[in-house]
């Protein structure tokens, strides 16, 4: 159906909100420090997401066995996003971009083996379609070259930890399909990222390693609170409802292919907003990016993963 085929392609949103998240940081990182910022953004998230849930689905006794896997979602989410923004603060936001591309990758391999998803010649000829097409974009769009710099020693750490959350999402992306398909993407992304805030809320002390005193320092100007707000509404509370949104019509390693479209989006906002250039790479990369998404997403019907059970 093409309204199925709409809402499974959803993700994509998502990956366009978070690419605008390299424009973004450019203010956020430079006055927040990095768990600080991410705390901010995962509260202001839950406080968004929490009131609609209440207000527009039904009151949930959750088992304790889903009370399990929603703090099971919660501790992935907060590995996640805690070692990608510490990683992008030891680095920068091009080695970022670059190791986003195995995401996907890992999304695949845990849909194939944890969900039992089929692996068919579509998914896998697709996705490494849109890995090359991905590395040719962060290789060579730049006008100067690649958009990242020189591997030194210096930056291993970030690197390694940056891989780490590339894996932490892929397992909040496939652990939370199950309760996607029992209850709603809403419900399911709501109350992960409810249960992940004070998780995060015990990392923020750590935050001494780069500045002496990270709350009392923050600056509250228009930027740093739009950078803010834009994290926790936009970033955070939209665009991971639109995530899972795309698996109560698809399966896992389906919507993972979306997720190349994240860095592509960082770079074009880059040109439109902050007047970087690009090169002729960042549009055959672009094309390549495109067809993968193409032949991933023609690969499965979505009507064998029709809305959620009713529960």
């Amino acid at each position: 159906m093409n309204r199925d085929r709409l809402l499974a392609a959803t993700p994509l949103l998502a990956a366009t909100l978070w690419g605008g998240m390299y424009v973004v940081s450019k203010w956020g990182f430079d006055a927040i420090p990095p768990l600080t910022l991410v705390f901010l953004r995962v509260a202001l998230g839950a406080a968004a997401l929490y009131p609609i849930v209440r207000l527009t689905t039904p009151t949930r006794s959750f088992s304790r066995r889903e009370w399990w896997r929603l703090a099971g979602l919660a501790v992935w989410l907060t590995a996640a996003l805690s070692t990608q923004f510490v990683g992008t603060e030891l680095t920068n936001a091009s080695y970022g971009s670059l190791l986003t591309v195995s995401t996907p990758v890992f999304i695949l391999a845990l849909g194939v083996t944890a969900l039992d998803e089929r692996l068919t010649r579509h998914k896998a000829g697709g996705t490494l379609l849109a890995v090359a097409g991905t590395l040719v974009v962060l290789s060579g769009g730049g006008e100067g070259g690649g958009v990242v710099p020189s591997f030194t020693d210096g930056v291993v750490f970030g690197v390694a930890l940056l891989l780490v959350s590339s894996f932490c999402f892929a397992a909040f992306t496939a652990f939370g399909k199950p309760l996607v398909r029992r209850y709603s993407a809403l419900e399911t992304v709501t109350y992960a990222t409810v249960l992940s805030v004070p998780l995060f809320g015990l990392l923020v002390p750590l935050d001494v390693v780069w500045r002496p005193a990270p709350l009392a320092s923050v600056p509250i100007t228009l930027p740093v609170v739009g950078a803010v707000l834009y994290l926790g509404l936009l970033s955070t509370a939209a665009a991971w409802y639109c995530w899972y949104k795309g698996m109560e019509y698809a399966d896992a390693s389906s919507v993972g292919v979306f997720f190349f479209a994240q860095p592509v989006v960082g770079i074009l906002l880059g040109v439109v907003l902050l007047g970087e250039s690009i090169g002729p790479g960042f549009f055959v990369g672009g094309t390549l990016l495109a067809a993968g998404v193409y032949v991933v997403n023609r690969a499965d019907e979505p009507s064998d993963s029709a809305a959620p059970d009713a529960a």
